[in-house]
């Protein structure tokens, strides 16, 4: 596995990959607008997006993050792992990638904003707090970088 700076020739391969892990989450999978144009919504913008690929350069998973404006402050977004991966370490190695990020451009909160209800969104509610992250107020956790 290999992360690396998001690309446009993986947009196509991301989108579907995000499909693939909402739909084993029992969820409706539909496409979020931010992910039809990364480069102007995150990196034109000053903030990031990684893919992870696998041995055959198919995307395997994702993260980005957008800082908060006038704060030293962050939203972490879209972090997924194609369903057939999980467990392997990838959505912590994407995670790690991004705080480190956000520190070398001063940011010293990261944030994420979890879906509800919690039953459908268990995997987060279990991941980030094994990261560091805790709820601040309901459906948001953070951590200090």
């Amino acid at each position: 596995m290999v992360i690396k700076t998001f690309d446009e020739g993986y947009r196509d391969d991301l989108i579907f990959m995000v499909l693939q892990a909402k739909d084993a989450l029992g969820r409706k999978p539909t496409i979020n607008e931010d992910l039809l144009d990364i480069k102007e919504n995150y990196i034109d913008r000053g903030d990031m997006f990684w893919i992870a690929v696998d041995e055959n350069d198919r995307v395997i998973g994702c993260v980005g993050y957008s800082k908060t404006a006038d704060t030293t402050e962050a939203f972490l977004h879209r972090l997924y792992v194609k369903p057939s991966e999980k467990r392997k370490g990838i959505g912590t190695a994407l995670l790690k990638i991004a705080e480190s990020s956000m520190r070398d451009n001063g940011v010293t909160i990261s944030k994420v904003h979890l879906g509800f209800p919690k039953e459908q969104w268990f995997e987060s509610y279990s991941f980030y707090p094994k990261n560091g992250y805790y709820e601040y107020e309901p459906r948001y956790m953070k951590k200090e970088l």
